[in-house]
């Protein structure tokens, strides 16, 4: 007799997968398995399992809820799949490229500090008299909470006349006041002040003391009318100008500019100090006066986690009350002490966060939700780990899986592969040469598959490690560079040596203060010529912003349609080839090749400009060609077909070269920016400064280059840094990578262990030297990488 009920499909069936390079996949992936996808960079894996499946389970669980409550839920799109079936729920833990806010931390990111906040208003003891405070009052992100000195960011910033005029033998007219932005602003600014009946022309020590006070430092902002001096081509009509002191302009560019570099600019005439209402402590004194263990919620928010539960244990039995609330704390933090993050304090601040590690918080919350039947689809748990931290990961996600769920990762690190019970191989290439799954099955089969780039590495076939590395002499006769002492975060007066004209690697469990360490590089260093920081950070916060136009190579595209037959004729210069001014572009969608539609109860949705089709630009100006291409679809070509296209003119080939050899080739030219991982983004910065003629040596210092790389794209990418180092530049990088680690000429280990357990140098030298290093938990991961050599 057959049962009521049929045995469910233990394969999520996918069929006909279009999305991106994708070329019409079908793959069948088994539930309640660990699977990991893989593939070179670039090649589909990430389209699949988050373009594909997470999209497809999201849009299924979007229309089941009320149109309503849609508008609250953030959509990925319906993926270009024919159909999907044994799909269940899914939840994506992806490596976020948005910037936390500065008020965002460890406790708010995995809502610890809620906990600790009931903690204090429920357990804490209050000084005799104190009414008792609700949890919010605990809170720094709150009214009731926040001290009304710093309004909860626990650092207040001031400016002062020396700050702001560094020059005071200086005129107005001449800049004594340094922190006015530059060209027209400056100048109306100058202006304003000549028809107010200020002095311009005299040296500022000259003024009389009240008008340098009222000049720097009022609030007033009287408007008059300018009558601007006559310039020999042009005429300017008189204005309506407004004043606003250097103070008002300083502190308003720092705290609501867009851009990066006006902020830095900014903050150069800053003097940032500690509250002195709160002492740093970004708490009202009311909140401040509870003590539970001896100290304020701050100072326990302060501790880092490993110590936190150290305290929290001691003094469970303080109360009944503290009993329950201190056991739900500790099974809180635990599952972040196991994913090794216990180096961490709730008040951490999340900006200063690496994406693997945000994920990892993110990742021990739902450790705690206690969910099954579901898909957990993670990108690269294993970035920012150290050999020694993979472990606890791969015990992590084994229980999600023994809890009854199904838990596909995107990555590259092969002791996590070797791990997984399935593997799902995309490529063989990237861009438009992958795209296809070579492999889904067993780890042990993909041993047979002969165009798999995984297998090479996962089977000990890896090639040969480039030439004259691992044991060189250091660079010794180029001489030494020191850096430190350093004293930041965990990091007391800590110094090191490494060799100049060589690769160092600079290593260490997370938290050891690696970053913390070579960000010192990147602040003062004497005796270098040039510095060169290539970090992850995004190369643009828009979609304008894209590869093209980062590297400059945009430049060299519009002025080879500029020179065109056609574009002479129509008197169309450069500018008419830009999508970012007016002109040129789609008068629609402003050059953004797409516009919002706004639906009713739905939450706003883009798509395609119907005046352009996503080109961009207007028709006038795709009527020229050159080559047979438009610009739009000249901006849709990859690296590499561009490379072939632009072969013959020289500063466009010299960019794409560059590109080419960071192994960026899949990439199309108009990209955006927002689309582009950290990896990539900090390949195209490198490939940018790879492409620039080079005036003596430099120092190139890189966090963690080979995040999401895949190990043949790491082989291209050492390539490159042995180039550099080949014409005598000084390369310094953060890794745990112990392939690069290896092929290093000199290494500095860091530790022993994260947070107060780090911060000295462990080890310095050779890798062969490092590798037997007592007490240094990087030598024996080091140890197997050198003897595989």
């Amino acid at each position: 007799m057959s049962p009521a009920f049929p045995e469910p499909d233990p394969y999520v069936r996918v069929r006909g997968a279009r999305e991106h390079n994708l070329r019409g996949v079908d793959v069948d992936v088994p539930r309640d398995a660990l699977v990991a996808f893989t593939g070179v960079s670039g090649s589909g894996k990430s389209s699949l399992a988050f373009g594909t499946v997470y999209a497809e389970a999201q849009r299924r669980y979007f229309e089941s809820v009320a149109p309503y409550a849609r508008r609250l839920i953030h959509q990925v799109g319906a993926p270009q799949v024919a159909r999907i079936t044994g799909l269940p729920p899914a939840v994506s833990l992806q490596q976020q490229r948005s910037t936390p806010t500065a008020r965002s931390s460890v406790g708010t990111v995995t809502t610890l500090s809620n906990s600790l906040r009931m903690l204090f208003s429920r357990a804490g003891r209050y000084p005799p008299g104190a009414p008792r405070l609700d949890s919010d009052s605990f809170s720094p992100n709150t009214a009731a909470g926040a001290c009304p000195g710093c309004h909860g960011l626990g650092r207040v910033h001031r400016t002062t006349e020396e700050l702001l005029v560094p020059d005071p033998s200086l005129s107005i007219r001449e800049g004594a006041i340094a922190a006015w932005p530059g060209a027209w602003q400056g100048k109306n600014l100058r202006d304003v002040l000549d028809a107010l009946g200020h002095d311009v022309d005299r040296p500022w020590r000259e003024l009389p003391p009240a008008e340098r006070e009222w000049i720097l430092f009022t609030d007033e902002q009287p408007v008059v009318t300018v009558h601007p001096v006559r310039e020999a081509d042009r005429i300017q009509r008189p204005y309506q100008g407004t004043y606003t002191s250097a103070r008002r302009y300083v502190l308003k560019t720092f705290a609501d500019s867009k851009s990066p570099a006006l902020r830095a600019r900014a903050e150069r005439f800053l003097d940032s100090a500690p509250c002195p209402v709160c002492d740093g402590r970004r708490l009202r004194a009311e909140a401040l006066a509870v003590r539970f263990a001896g100290r304020d919620v701050a100072g326990l928010a302060a501790l880092p986690l490993d110590a936190l539960a150290r305290v929290l244990r001691e003094h469970r039995d303080d109360s009944p009350t503290a009993r329950v609330l201190v056991d739900d704390l500790l099974s809180r933090i635990e599952p972040v002490r196991e994913l090794g993050l216990g180096y961490l304090s709730l008040d951490r601040s999340a900006p200063g966060l690496s994406a693997g590690e945000l994920q990892r918080l993110r990742l021990a919350t739902q450790l705690r939700s206690g969910l099954f039947g579901v898909v957990y689809v993670l990108d690269e748990p294993s970035a920012g780990l150290h050999p020694a931290d993979v472990r606890a990961l791969l015990a992590v996600l084994d229980r999600l899986r023994r809890a009854g769920n199904s838990v596909f990762v995107v990555e590259h690190h092969l002791d996590v592969i070797r791990h997984a019970d399935w593997v799902v191989e995309v490529g063989p290439g990237a861009g438009e040469h992958g795209g296809r799954v070579l492999h889904s099955g067993p780890v042990a089969d993909l041993a047979g598959v002969p165009d798999s780039a995984t297998a090479r590495f996962l089977f000990g076939q890896r090639p040969a490690a480039p030439p004259g590395t691992g044991d060189r002499p250091g660079g010794a006769d180029r001489g030494r560079l020191r850096i430190g002492p350093v004293t930041r975060h965990n990091l007391r007066g800590v110094s090191a040596e490494v060799p100049r004209g060589a690769l160092t690697a600079v290593t260490g469990v997370s938290g050891s203060g690696k970053s913390t360490f070579v960000g010192a590089i990147t602040e003062e260093l004497d005796g270098v010529g040039r510095l060169v920081s290539v970090d992850q950070r995004p190369i643009g916060r828009t979609p304008r912003s894209n590869l093209a136009t980062y590297t400059g190579l945009f430049d060299a595209v519009r002025k080879a349609f500029a020179g065109t037959d056609a574009a002479r004729e129509l008197g169309y210069g450069v500018g008419r080839f830009s999508f970012n001014v007016a002109g040129g572009r789609c008068a629609t969608c402003q050059g953004e090749g797409f516009v919002s539609v706004e639906l009713l109860f739905l939450p706003s949705t883009y798509a395609p400009c119907p005046e352009c089709g996503g080109a961009r630009y207007n028709a006038e100006t795709l009527r020229v060609r050159y080559r047979g291409r438009t610009v739009a679809e000249v901006l849709d070509l990859t690296v590499e077909s561009a490379a072939a296209f632009f072969a013959d003119v020289p500063v466009a080939a010299r960019s794409l070269d560059a590109l080419l050899d960071v192994g960026l080739g899949y990439l199309r030219l108009g990209q955006p920016a927002t689309e582009l991982s950290g990896g990539e983004a900090q390949r195209i910065k490198l490939a940018t400064e790879l492409q620039r003629v080079r005036r003596g040596p430099a120092v190139y210092v890189l966090d963690e280059p080979t995040t999401g790389l895949h190990p043949a794209d790491v082989a291209v990418l050492m390539r490159q840094l042995r180039k550099l180092v080949g014409a005598g530049h000084t390369v310094v990088v953060v890794e745990h990578d112990m392939s690069v680690v290896a092929d290093a000429d000199w290494v500095v280990d860091l530790g022993p262990g994260g947070g107060d357990e780090g911060g000295r140098v462990v080890a310095a030298g050779p890798p062969r030297e490092v590798a037997r290093a007592a007490g240094s938990r990087t030598a024996p991961y080091l140890a197997r990488e050198v003897a595989g050599r």
